[in-house]
C-alpha cells in the first residue's frame, strides 16, 4: 500500500464551474448522528496528511465549524500549501431554500468554515421549509412549495459573486433535474444522492452522464451505525465473496464499484486505517464477473424519507417522482 501523500486521487472537471474547477473523486464525508468537534478535527487533519483534499459538509450537519477549524490548522501547520488545493462542499438547508435567503445562508456557511469561497454549493433537498425551522425531520406543516426557478437563480448569483466556484443539487430526481435544466443559465455541476451497490441509481447515472452532471454518492457504504443507514451493504454476501476473492475489504469493493460507474463518493470515516483503505482503490479493477454479480443485487432504497416527517408513501413518491 502506498504511503500517505503518495496516493493519487483522480479528479473530475465540473461542467459549469468557474475556472474549470476539478473535484477529487474521493471525498471525506462529515454527516454524523452526533458530530463530535474534537474527533472530527483530528480526523480531518489525519485525512489531509494522508492526501485527502475533498471535504463534504452541510449547514444541517453541524460540522462546518469544526471542519473550518481543522482546515485553518492544516494551513497553519503547512499540511496543505494553500486553500486552492482543497475542495470544500456545503449545502443550502431547506429553511433557507427561499430566494432572499440563499446568499445569506452561503455567507453564514463561509463564516462557519472560515473560508472566502466554497468549491461547490448544493441545494440539499428539493424541499423548502418555513424560515428558521432547523429540526429534522421537517414537520409536514413546516413544508412549503419550493420556488425552484427563483432559488436556482439565487444559487447562480452565488457563483457569479465568487462565493462558490460551482453549484449543484442533492437528492434530485431525473424529473426535478430536468426542470432545473429547462431554465438554468448555469446548469448544476453535481447531483449528490444516495448510491451504493444496494441502490445503484442506474437511470439517474445515465441521465446525468448525458447532461454532463457529476453524480456524487453519499452513504456509499450504507451509512452503517447511523439512524438513517443500514447494515445491508456491509453484510451483503455477494460483496463479501468478491472482497475475499480480490483480497480487499467490502468497503473497498463498494467504492471501487462506484468509481467504475463514473461517480464520485464521500464516505464518512474518522478511523485512520479505514481512511487509508478508502484511498487504496485506484490501482486495481473489478472483473466483468464481479460487475455482473453486483448488477444482480436486489435493489432497495435505504433513505426513504430522511428529510420529511411524513411516512406517507404518496409523499415519498412525490419527493422522488416515482423513481424509487
Amino acid at each position: 500500500m502506498a504511503a500517505g501523500n503518495e496516493y493519487h486521487i483522480p479528479k473530475m472537471v465540473l461542467g459549469s464551474s468557474t475556472g474549470q474547477r476539478s473535484m477529487p473523486v474521493l471525498g471525506f464525508g462529515t454527516a454524523a448522528d452526533s458530530p463530535d468537534s474534537a474527533v472530527l478535527k483530528t480526523a480531518v487533519l489525519e485525512a489531509i496528511n494522508l492526501g485527502y483534499r475533498h471535504f463534504d459538509t452541510a449547514f444541517a450537519y453541524g460540522s462546518e465549524q469544526a471542519l473550518g477549524e481543522a482546515i485553518a490548522e492544516a494551513l497553519k501547520l503547512g499540511l496543505v500549501g494553500s486553500r486552492d488545493e482543497l475542495f470544500v462542499t456545503s449545502k443550502l438547508w431547506c429553511s433557507d431554500a427561499h430566494p432572499h435567503l440563499v446568499i445569506p445562508a452561503l455567507q453564514k456557511s463561509l463564516g462557519n468554515l472560515q473560508l472566502e469561497y466554497l468549491d461547490l454549493y448544493l441545494v440539499h433537498w428539493p424541499v423548502s421549509a418555513r424560515p428558521g425551522k432547523l429540526e429534522l425531520p421537517i414537520k409536514e406543516e413546516d413544508v412549503v412549495p419550493m420556488d425552484f426557478k427563483s432559488v436556482w437563480k439565487a444559487m447562480e448569483e452565488c457563483q457569479r459573486l465568487g462565493l462558490t466556484k460551482s453549484i449543484g443539487v442533492s437528492n434530485f430526481s431525473c424529473k426535478k433535474l430536468d426542470n432545473i435544466l429547462s431554465f438554468a443559465t448555469i446548469p448544476p455541476s453535481v447531483n449528490q444522492v444516495e448510491m451504493n451497490p444496494m441502490w445503484q441509481q442506474k437511470k439517474l447515472i445515465e441521465f446525468c452522464k448525458a447532461r454532463n452532471i457529476i453524480v456524487t454518492a453519499y452513504s456509499p457504504l450504507g451509512a452503517k451505525g447511523t439512524r438513517w443507514g443500514t447494515n445491508d451493504v456491509m453484510d451483503s454476501q455477494v460483496l463479501k465473496d468478491i472482497a475475499l476473492a480480490r483480497g480487499k475489504t467490502i468497503a473497498q469493493v463498494c467504492l471501487r464499484w462506484i468509481y467504475e460507474q463514473g461517480a464520485t463518493f464521500v464516505p464518512k470515516s474518522y478511523n485512520k486505517e479505514r481512511l487509508k483503505q478508502n484511498l487504496d482503490i485506484f490501482d486495481w479493477q473489478l472483473t466483468e464477473d464481479d460487475l455482473h454479480k453486483i448488477s444482480q443485487i436486489r435493489q432497495k432504497k435505504m433513505i426513504r424519507v430522511g428529510v420529511l416527517h411524513a411516512s406517507d408513501p404518496k409523499t415519498l413518491e412525490e419527493l422522488w417522482d416515482g423513481e424509487l
